[in-house]
């Protein structure tokens, strides 16, 4: 999910997981050839609106499930997931092609949109239907606790998150406590170390979470961060 001040979280989302090493999903066989522009174009403007009947069509039949989006390099379900397109979104997840790791060309899962998103029934889908909590690098965890959304917090703790999960050292070695800090998310952050977040850990730079939160500009969530209290 970059560093410091001034980057916006819709910036954030676009470079999170840059650095990731993507392991790229496998487009399942689709018959009978390759879609040409024309049939990736409908499919993708499909479920850009939500249009699920177009998506149900074309699914499988010309266009896997795992297909990136030419335009934006993303796969169906995560662009679902960022489009709010909740009528294709459980199309993809009702369909047995597709890949619920499948990621966009910065790294984005479909969960990790989800919860950047702050879109808990989609969280709540998604891990259902086994969508993995953590994995090496940026997580879903950095993502909701970037937007401060606790209660995606809590249920991804719940489900085993890793709460001082570490970015790539390339986009600075950050913990969700330090996105949230960053942020401006001072009850988050007070939630994640509830649940054992180091405050003391610091990022590529050197920073505390209470430093990057002074450096943000917010001095407030430093001081309620480092006392670890409201």
């Amino acid at each position: 999910m970059s560093n410091p001040r001034g980057t916006s979280l819709r910036s954030m989302v676009l470079v999170l997981g840059l650095s990731l090493s993507l392991g790229w999903a496998r487009a399942e066989p689709v018959a009978p050839g390759a879609p040409n522009t024309s049939q990736l174009t409908s499919f993708f403007r499909a479920v850009q609106l939500d249009d699920v009947r177009t998506v149900q069509a074309m699914l499988g039949s010309k266009v896997n499930a795992n297909q990136l989006n030419p335009l934006g390099a993303e796969p169906g379900l995560v662009q679902a997931v960022r489009e709010d397109a909740m009528r294709v979104f459980h199309a993809f997840l009702a369909h047995p092609g597709t890949d619920l790791e499948a990621r966009a060309s910065n790294g984005n899962t479909a969960l990790m949109m989800a919860a950047f998103k702050r879109n808990r029934p989609a969280v709540e889908a998604l891990l259902a239907k086994g969508a993995k909590v953590d994995q090496p690098g940026w997580t879903a965890l950095h993502y909701a606790a970037a937007s401060g959304d606790d209660a995606i917090v809590r249920l991804l703790l719940e489900r085993g998150a890793q709460v001082d999960a570490v970015s790539p050292l390339r986009s600075g070695a950050y913990t969700p406590m330090m996105m949230a800090a960053r942020e401006g998310h001072d009850g988050t952050a007070l939630l994640l170390i509830a649940h054992g977040a180091d405050r003391r850990r610091q990022n590529s730079e050197g920073l505390t979470a209470v430093e990057i939160a002074e450096r943000a500009g917010k001095p407030r969530v430093a001081a309620t961060i480092a006392r670890g209290a409201r």
